[in-house]
């Protein structure tokens, strides 16, 4: 086999594994989504189903719309989020610009109804003083975040909106990441220690926008600002005059 045997065989396996690898992400992302998700199906079974009063549950039966708004929008925002992240779909507009639709007042949802629970809600033991100024302090970032993300969006600043989302998502699928790490600090150190509990929780919203500012520095060192322009446009460009260099093509 020659030396351009082997590379054209590479270069279709490699084309073959790309696909796949793409889907990683939003599979990952769905899978760390799970534990909150199906936490938050099961509370909000327990809201709605007349559920019989505990310690445990009493402040939600209480006031159960912030608890119902804020599951409901964080599982919207975490599934349909996590598919973002595929650069097949984010290059059809049409699919980025309505899942966005779907996602900015979700993401906001989520992280307001969050807040005022954080306020407003009694606090079950080993939920002290520290915890509810992380929550705070991360629920407001995630609204801001969102909030610069839509400013860059109305500006047409597509990198700068992408970058923002990304942020919120990471603060916004935090709880994932919190249901791993709070399973040794509880072994270690039992659930109702206030100090530890709102240590490693935090720590978890730190590895996720660690991990976030890693994705956005990667895509900017790779480049990948926008699509490539389609041939027929780029033709077409040529026809009206443009010669060979094509506007910058639209991130949608």
């Amino acid at each position: 086999m020659t030396t351009r045997s082997v590379a054209m065989t590479a270069s279709r396996s490699a084309t073959t594994r790309r696909p796949r690898a793409r889907w990683l992400a939003p599979v990952g992302l769905i899978l760390l989504s799970l534990i909150p998700v199906l936490a938050g199906a099961a509370r909000l079974t327990e809201v709605t189903g007349g559920a019989v009063i505990t310690a445990g549950n009493a402040r939600f039966l209480d006031s159960p719309v912030a608890v119902i708004t804020h599951i409901v929008s964080a599982t919207i925002f975490s599934l349909v989020g996590a598919f973002q992240f595929v650069p097949a779909l984010r290059r059809r507009g049409g699919w980025h610009r309505l899942a966005g639709f779907v996602l900015i007042p979700a993401g906001l949802l989520a992280a307001l109804s969050g807040l005022w629970m954080s306020v407003f809600y009694p606090h079950p033991p080993g939920d002290g003083l520290a915890l509810v100024v992380l929550r705070l302090i991360f629920g407001c970032a995630m609204v801001a975040s969102i909030l610069l993300g839509v400013r860059a969006i109305a500006r047409r600043d597509f990198i700068r909106h992408g970058e923002w989302m990304t942020r919120a998502y990471a603060i916004g699928v935090g709880a994932g990441t919190q249901a791993i790490v709070l399973i040794p600090e509880s072994i270690v150190f039992g659930s109702t220690n206030e100090l530890y509990r709102a240590v490693f929780m935090g720590a978890a919203w730190l590895i996720n926008l660690a991990v976030a500012e890693l994705v956005i520095r990667r895509g900017a060192r790779s480049g990948r600002t926008a699509p490539e322009p389609r041939p027929a446009r780029t033709a077409q460009f040529r026809a009206a005059g443009g010669g060979d260099r094509p506007g910058r093509a639209r991130v949608g």
